[in-house]
């Protein structure tokens, strides 16, 4: 017997729009005496921040935004980010969060491409702001806000323009509630994100409702994320809208404890202060938080745990980490795909091995998360699936329900990422025989030197493993006889005499000759807000060497 369709109708009764603005609204009803927002001496509720998100809805209703508009945010991790992240769409429109390390002229063309209706900035960044104005097409409202808490005070530009105050505008309208209303369809846009943009403008990944509900749940179940939990924003919120963690968190009915300025000395100090349970970051993060620990002998008290992402965390970093007591977990993920969907999902007898060992598997990207669909790596010549051989270099593709909409008003470049029914990560690795895959590099960071692919990773790896190298960076340099050659760029712990022939010889001991950079740079790296080391400014200044 098979059953019948007939009379089985998807109704309001049996079927709701998947958004995490529902996540806000249960815990509100549920927990509303449960901390939400934690920042230096502020604390308030989540029955006081959800009315806050309210006035921020009615003042963008206010200000006759319609369905779908942009409205662009430009803010450190202070409690007015995550509020944005719930009060925006609460109206049906789309946070664009941007990036608060962008020069003027980039943030003038997401605020046009983007095509914003409101602009909420920090003053802090209001000399960037005014820059990016002067040729602005169709500006939008501007709303300042400035941060008391640090100090701030409102801006010369502010004034000029009769900018409104951010705080001002929600106080008039915090007694008014506002209905909770889900998307009439969970694939209406919720974010607009631009990609860094190291070649040419960058582009505008779009996100819907179903995505972002669906990754911070994902977020949950892959970590394991308890109710309650106090997590650290050390990771900016306008990257991937914080790998889906404002709304992760408050699913969780968790703590949102903000920090304006991340450091080791600040991120270590909120641990003591607000007891964190729970933080994310790049690789970078971890060999601050660690080398702050290790300097100053301080043992923490409480369990912490650690999602990485960016740049597959060197084994070196990994075991210094576990040294500290703070617990690593290693995911993987690009802006297209909401931020993290790929884990390094752990097997109980993998913690009976070697820390060497444990480290060396830890490195792997791994598998999808549950709630994203698949993942392969292709021959990108052939089209087909590589080898299961843990050496057969090919591109990572990824397919399910959190991977991007596309790229907003570029659909050559949408068409392209998505060429055979797969997004197209532009990242190659290798697949272990148990499925797992492994980063090796950038397609555009691989060195090819006489024929030879030489990974940057696993030159950095290398280098890593010198107790006193801070960061490195590995890149190609041109080269008349070889085509390309390595060149590595290397941040040392302070008071370090190590010298080029010391690190070469480190080298040597690990790697193939071929694979040992022939050029050493000892400089401190350029890095993004989210601590990614920027290889393109890198790949710049190879030029000036001889």
């Amino acid at each position: 017997m098979t059953i019948s369709e007939d009379g089985l109708i998807k109704n309001q009764a049996n079927f709701a729009a998947l958004s995490p603005l529902s996540f806000l609204e249960r815990t509100r009803k549920t927990y509303p005496n449960q901390i939400a927002i934690e920042y230096k001496d502020y604390k308030i509720n989540y029955e006081q921040a959800s009315a806050r998100c309210d006035a921020l809805a009615n003042f963008v209703k206010q200000k006759n935004i319609h369905h779908g508009s942009t409205v662009a945010v430009m803010l450190p991790n202070i409690p007015v980010m995550w509020e944005c992240h719930f009060g925006i769409p609460k109206v049906s429109c789309v946070l664009n969060a941007i990036n608060t390390r962008l020069d003027s002229k980039t943030v003038n063309f997401i605020l046009d491409h983007g095509e914003a209706k409101l602009f909420i900035y920090d003053s802090e960044y209001s000399l960037i702001v005014e820059k990016a104005f002067e040729s602005l097409p169709n500006p939008p409202i501007l709303v300042e806000f400035v941060d008391k808490i640090a100090g701030n005070k409102r801006s010369d530009f502010a004034n000029q323009h009769n900018c409104l105050d951010y705080e001002t505008e929600i106080q008039k309208l915090i007694n008014i509630k506002i209905e909770h209303t889900l998307p009439d369809d969970e694939w209406n846009s919720i974010a607009l994100n631009y990609t860094s943009g190291t070649t040419g403008n960058p582009k505008g990944v779009v996100y819907h409702h179903r995505g972002a509900y669906l990754n911070a749940i994902g977020n949950t179940l892959t970590w394991d994320l308890p109710m309650h939990s106090k997590y650290l924003w050390t990771l900016p919120m306008f990257h991937c809208n914080g790998w889906c963690f404002p709304w992760t968190i408050t699913e969780r009915a968790g703590t949102h404890v903000c920090l304006r300025q991340p450091s080791g000395e600040e991120i270590v100090k909120a641990f003591q202060k607000h007891k964190i349970t729970h933080l994310c970051g790049a690789p970078i993060v971890m060999q601050m938080v660690a080398d702050y620990l290790i300097q100053n002998n301080i043992s923490l008290k409480t369990e912490i745990k650690m999602m990485t992402a960016g740049a597959p965390p060197p084994e070196a970093v990994l075991s210094k980490m576990a040294s500290c007591g703070i617990e690593v977990i290693h995911v993987y993920g690009l802006t297209e795909i909401y931020g993290p969907a790929v884990v390094c999902a752990w097997h109980p007898e993998w913690s009976e091995l070697e820390a060497s060992e444990q480290a060396k598997l830890k490195a792997r990207q791994g598998v999808v998360y549950s709630v994203q669909e698949n993942m392969k790596i292709i021959d990108t010549k052939t089209n087909k699936d590589v080898p299961k051989d843990g050496s057969t270099l090919g591109e990572v593709l990824v397919k399910g329900n959190i991977t991007m909409k596309g790229y907003f008003k570029n659909k050559k470049a949408t068409n392209e990422a998505f060429e055979g029914g797969w997004f197209h990560t532009g990242d190659l690795g290798v697949w272990h025989e148990d499925g797992y895959i492994q980063l090796k590099d950038r397609s555009k960071d691989i060195i090819i030197s006489g024929g030879e692919n030489i990974s940057s990773i696993e030159v950095e790896d290398a280098l890593y493993k010198h107790p006193d190298v801070v960061a490195v960076a590995v890149v190609a340099k041109d080269d008349e006889k070889w085509g390309e050659t390595p060149c590595a760029f290397v941040e040392l712990s302070n008071g370090s005499v190590v010298d080029e022939t010391e690190l070469k010889n480190h080298c040597k001991a690990q790697l193939a000759g071929f694979k040992v950079p022939r050029f050493f740079v000892f400089t401190e790296l350029p890095k993004t807000s989210t601590g990614k080391i920027q290889k393109f400014k890198l790949r710049e200044k190879t030029k000036e060497i001889n």
